[in-house]
């Protein structure tokens, strides 16, 4: 039971950023380099200019991973391995995951070869299917998942760049893993921050962090996420590779080896019935 426990634990706090609405949440080796921008590199911009080149960059960004099938998509499947770490960011093993996203806000993730571990995100509701059977998760794991979709770079792409508020800065050039890449942030009107990285000669982005607040203890945490190996998967250019840092210590990776965009998923999928439906089926 414990080795669920934390399964879950990675999978609510960073798997679902992998795509979004991953990756509704999807998404684990470089040497950590934090986010800072060579700012004397971008010059000096007016506000209005340093808006219009931050979404020019993020504009680009979105053609080069398929332009309308990549904001139209309607769901993604996508099957790999999945990297658990102990609380020392210590690698512990692999499973398989098989995840399945319908956008905005419907993930579901399984483990294992036999696919008996389950856990379902449907907007502010999580069940779980294991050994013991199904089970209503607390509310607050609906909550944390809709809260990640925020700072997920691919629900910010595809749900959130027209929202009210929403203030675009272009952060500068840097190096990040010894190539150049431009800095972007966004910032929301609930001032939360997100910076991402493009790579200059792709265009696609290759890093995003953000800092989250606990909103009882109010300690800081710092996460970035990692995007690498894109491969054309349907008319879609996705991240094969995707591992999340949290303060520094590694705390999520996943390797896709395949993803499929539009599979016709129902919507049921992502319910307690179908949870339960399955259950029935395993424990004959």
């Amino acid at each position: 039971m414990k080795k669920v426990e934390r399964l879950e634990g990675s999978k609510v706090q960073a798997l679902r950023t992998q795509q979004v609405g991953f990756f509704a949440a999807l998404f684990l080796m470089i040497a950590f380099a934090g986010p800072a921008v060579a700012a004397q590199d971008k010059g000096f911009m007016t506000p209005e200019e340093s808006a219009a080149k931050a979404k020019a960059l993020i504009q680009r960004a979105i053609k080069a991973m398929g332009g309308e099938a990549y904001l139209k998509a309607r769901d993604v499947y996508c099957e790999g391995r999945f990297a658990q770490f102990s609380s020392q960011g210590e690698l512990s093993g692999y499973e398989r995951v098989y995840d399945f996203v319908m956008f905005p806000d419907k993930n579901r993730t399984e483990f294992s070869k036999k696919r008996n571990i389950i856990y379902v995100n449907n907007g502010d509701k999580a069940w779980s299917l294991d050994r013991g059977g199904v089970e209503e998760l607390p509310d607050e794991r609906g909550k944390t998942y809709l809260e990640g979709l925020l700072t997920d770079i691919h629900h910010l792409f595809r749900f959130r760049l027209e929202e009210e508020g929403m203030v675009f800065r272009y952060a500068g050039r840097d190096m990040v893993d010894l190539k150049p890449v431009d800095w972007v942030e966004l910032t929301d009107r609930d001032r939360r921050v997100i910076k991402i990285a493009f790579a200059q000669n792709t265009g696609l982005p290759v890093r995003a962090s953000y800092v989250t607040r606990d909103p009882e203890t109010r300690v800081r945490t710092e996460d970035t996420e990692y995007f690498s190996n894109y491969h054309r998967m349907g008319s879609v250019e996705t991240s094969l590779r995707v591992w999340k840092e949290s303060n520094g210590r590694m705390t999520f990776q996943v390797f896709w080896d395949t993803c499929s965009y539009n599979t016709g998923v129902s919507e049921t999928h992502f319910t307690r019935e179908a949870l339960d439906q399955l259950w029935a089926k395993l424990k004959k």
